[in-house]
């Protein structure tokens, strides 16, 4: 689905997409946002990250964007795992359970604080395929990655410190 030519203002979609360089290693997100006939893009990247919490990353770090609450979003992106993890309602009952033995719960736990100011439907799109919004997220993801501007991915390597002293 491509956003409209005309300036419809009663939809928010934001297409996402995560990268890692090695799995964990230097990772990144990509984003970008249609709200009519505005689109903006956002990336970042982080040392020493795994593939999923980027995927992750760009969905929360595009919902944080949003100064208004209440919208009628659609976030498409091509991770089965962000995807079925809210669609598929596992998020709540991992919610349920206070995350026990979920990885992730970090990020799960930010994205459900943005999640709950609007009407979410989340769509799996096919990666690296002909959609060209998935497609431009991955170059800003991948380059974010590759790039040196590179932040510390706090939650995933204060986990990787736990585990290693257990």
């Amino acid at each position: 689905m491509q956003p409209n030519k005309t300036r419809d203002l009663s939809q928010l979609i934001i297409y996402t997409d995560g990268a890692s360089r090695g799995n964990p290693g230097n990772g990144g997100y990509g984003a970008v946002l249609h709200w009519g006939d505005t689109i903006k893009e956002i990336s970042q990247g982080y040392r020493h990250t795994t593939n999923n919490r980027m995927e992750l990353m760009a969905v929360i770090a595009a919902l944080q964007l949003l100064k208004r609450e209440g919208l009628d979003i659609t976030i498409y992106t091509d991770s089965a795992y962000v995807v079925n993890a809210v669609e598929k309602k596992w998020v709540w009952g991992w919610l349920k359970k206070g995350f026990a033995g979920k990885k992730n719960a970090d990020l799960w736990q930010l994205f459900l604080k943005e999640y709950r100011k609007h009407r979410i439907r989340m769509v799996w799109v096919k990666g690296h395929a002909d959609n060209k919004w998935n497609n431009r997220c991955d170059q800003l993801a991948t380059a974010a990655a590759d790039s040196g501007n590179l932040l510390e991915d706090v939650g995933y390597e204060a986990g990787d410190k736990d585990e290693m002293l257990m």
